[in-house]
């Protein structure tokens, strides 16, 4: 049976994060990791805080505090509210550590012995105002390509073209602001990214008929507009340091400049991806360590991730659309150049080492956004993930945000939307249904699983609609389509309120108690499987949910092989009523948060 790994996009350290950040790629990854355990299949969800480069460093100026300190804190925080809302990470590691660190070295230093880096003079912007070199993201101006005037130096985000600071019309800081600006020579290191053009192309175009439309045509525009070498050091105190001191000679017998290289580090783009790598063996180690044993050999992470050990392994990525360039060019190319080596001939010959796993499955998303417009922290609009949690439970967001999943085109949150539709789904339907069967076995059956009785034909047809939906579900959320799975499930549901509705226990049971039986006893069963088939969506209440009729928690996803799905419970068996699951979102609510948080009238 296959292990299923899966990494979600690293969150920034710094800055607040929104709920496009957490259905972008946090909860569709979450959602498909509960599954995956739930059919019994070796899963690991990893993810982590992206902590270096620019960003944090300004973050923390701007809070008076040292970046180390800011991003420890950073990290506590975003694992604090990622549980909070059920993010189930079997690892939530950190870009700064030590683990990071020494394989970013690594793969670093195995590239250069390979051929595919060299040492390039570049022309920097320096910023006189602010008395530092800008890393690309820090300086803006107008794209070149499609005029939009807040473009950054590494990526326009309108029209997703790769940018150099230089390429920018009329830049300047964006720290500052400042117009003072000049261009000065800096030493760096470069991946040879353009060498690999062909062999990428033939490895995207391979996964045409497995990615989404989105994720490859991204990377195709990429490369149609011509792979370019890239820069993968940065003139800033807080990241990696390159650490070229040991480096082995390159094919052509050169050695790293050690004086023109001092004090640099690697770009935030080149060590973030390596982090998914890495914060496995931060996994390894903290389970070794919480076992108190000494920390495993290499061994124990590296079956996830090299050949032929990870064999086995089936590669699941999730990320918005603006991090797709960099998980299907940038990070490829790293894996290729460390699993391969540049022959004098300028030929690719395999590497002696075992080789390291690239992504088998790339779920790219589009953007989530605000009555139309974007989040914003300074303009007060949207709603972000930890002021979500302090006015409904986490289900709510889950299931919103799974079922209006940008898939296939960005979504809008409204709280007109939101409030629909949460209370038609989750109180109306599920929470409707859990309560009046519960509720009427309590009543009338001293609340226990009532035996006796035949089942009829009502229940053999509800048994078979029951079974096709469970298998649409289960197809919908192997292939990752988010918001399909929800439709299933909610259809799900429905057949349970639809099933009450034609049985109707309530009056069976003046004539027929035997008959009333088998609906109860039916309906008991239809809980416990709803409990185990909307964990993956809706955890914290399904947990409620399982243990109202003594099922342990979380349960195993139901046999698809045709035998009977609602053979759960046994007679006798005592179930309980919980409170109310989901109590409806109120007019005077939503009136409330669009005060507060903005609403249409704000869009831009």
């Amino acid at each position: 049976m296959s292990r299923i790994l899966i990494t979600s996009a690293l969150p920034y350290a710094a800055g607040a994060k929104h709920l496009g950040n957490l259905a972008g790629s946090m909860l569709p990854a979450d959602v498909y990791a509960r599954f995956q355990r739930s059919r019994g299949r070796e899963t690991l969800y990893i993810c982590a805080t992206d902590e270096h480069g620019t960003p944090a460093e300004l973050a923390a100026a701007d809070a008076g505090m040292a970046v180390s300190e800011f991003c420890a804190q950073a990290h506590t925080k975003l694992h604090a509210i990622g549980r909070g809302f059920g993010l189930s990470f079997d690892h939530f590691g950190r870009s700064s550590s030590p683990q990071n660190h020494r394989l970013t070295q690594r793969f670093a230093q195995q590239l250069w012995e390979a051929g595919f880096i060299e040492e390039r003079v570049t022309q920097q912007v320096y910023s006189n105002a602010d008395k530092r070199f800008l890393p690309d993201r820090y300086v803006i101006g107008t794209c070149p390509h499609c005029g939009y005037e807040a473009a950054r130096g590494d990526q326009c985000e309108n029209c997703t073209r790769v940018l150099d600071p230089a390429d920018l019309i009329h830049p300047r800081s964006a720290i500052s602001g400042s117009t003072e600006i000049e261009i000065r020579d800096s030493k760096h290191l470069f991946l040879r990214q353009s060498l690999f053009a062909g062999k990428l192309r033939t490895w995207i175009e391979a996964k045409r008929d497995r990615w989404p439309l989105l994720v490859t045509s991204i990377a195709l525009k990429w490369l149609d507009e011509g792979l370019q070498d890239r820069g993968i050091t940065r003139d800033l105190e807080w990241g990696v340091p390159v650490n070229a001191f040991e480096w082995g000679p390159n094919p052509d017998g050169q050695t790293p400049d050690i004086e023109g290289l001092a004090g640099k580090v690697f770009y935030v783009w080149f060590d973030a991806p390596i982090e998914y790598i890495a914060a496995t063996w931060e996994w390894a180690d903290a389970q070794a360590a919480e076992a108190g044993r000494d920390p495993p050999a290499d061994e124990a992470w590296e079956r996830w991730w090299r050949q032929p050990a990870a064999a086995d392994v089936t590669y699941v990525e999730f990320m918005g659309k603006d991090n797709v360039p960099f998980h299907t060019v940038g990070f490829p190319c790293t894996l290729f150049g460390i699993n391969e080596t540049l022959a004098s001939d300028g030929t690719f010959t395999p590497s002696n080492n075992a080789p390291w796993k690239l992504v088998d499955q790339l779920k790219g998303l589009n953007w989530l956004n605000y009555y139309g417009g974007k989040f914003s922290t300074s303009q007060k609009r949207g709603v972000f993930m930890d002021q979500a949690l302090d006015l409904l439970p986490a289900d709510y967001w889950r299931w919103w945000l799974t079922a209006n999943m940008p898939e296939s085109a960005d979504s809008s949150f409204t709280w007109e939307q939101f409030q629909d539709q949460t209370n038609a789904d989750l109180a109306d339907v599920l929470g409707n249904f859990v309560n009046r069967i519960l509720k009427f076995t309590e009543t009338r059956f001293d609340g226990a699983v009532p035996a006796g009785g035949l089942d009829g034909p009502l229940e053999a047809r509800l048994d078979a609609d029951v079974l096709a939906k469970l298998r649409e579900l289960t197809e919908n959320l192997e292939s990752r389509e988010f918001r399909k799975a929800c439709a299933s499930l909610r259809q799900l549901w429905v057949l349970g309120n639809g099933y009450l509705t034609e049985a109707a226990p309530w009056t069976a049971l003046k004539t027929d108690p035997e008959r009333a039986a088998v609906a109860v006893r039916t309906g008991l069963n239809l809980v416990a499987l709803f409990a185990r088939v909307s964990e993956p969506f809706i955890p914290f209440a399904s947990e409620t949910v399982a243990l109202s009729v003594g099922e342990a928690f979380p349960g195993r996803w139901p046999s698809l092989d045709g035998s009977r799905v609602l053979d759960i419970l046994p007679p006798g068996r005592a179930v309980k009523a919980p409170d109310v699951l989901f109590r409806k979102v109120e007019d005077a609510q939503v009136a409330e948060w669009r005060e507060r948080f903005g609403g249409p009238e704000g869009a831009a």
